[in-house]
């Protein structure tokens, strides 16, 4: 019994996937973050072009 024990893997496994799930995680992260960076500058730019055309 103590031999089985010593050579269960299974929580190595959900650890390596748990892991895995981390890893895709941050580079969802990531690229979202970088993403509404990218969009937030794209409208502020979009909405300063219509200010300065609107006669006012």
């Amino acid at each position: 019994m103590l031999n089985q024990f010593l050579n269960d893997e299974s929580g190595a496994t959900a650890i390596e996937y748990g892991l895995i799930a981390a890893l895709v995680a941050v580079v969802i992260i990531t690229g979202l973050t970088a993403l509404g960076t990218s969009l937030n500058q794209k409208f502020s730019s979009v909405a300063s072009e219509v200010t300065a055309a609107t006669p006012g």
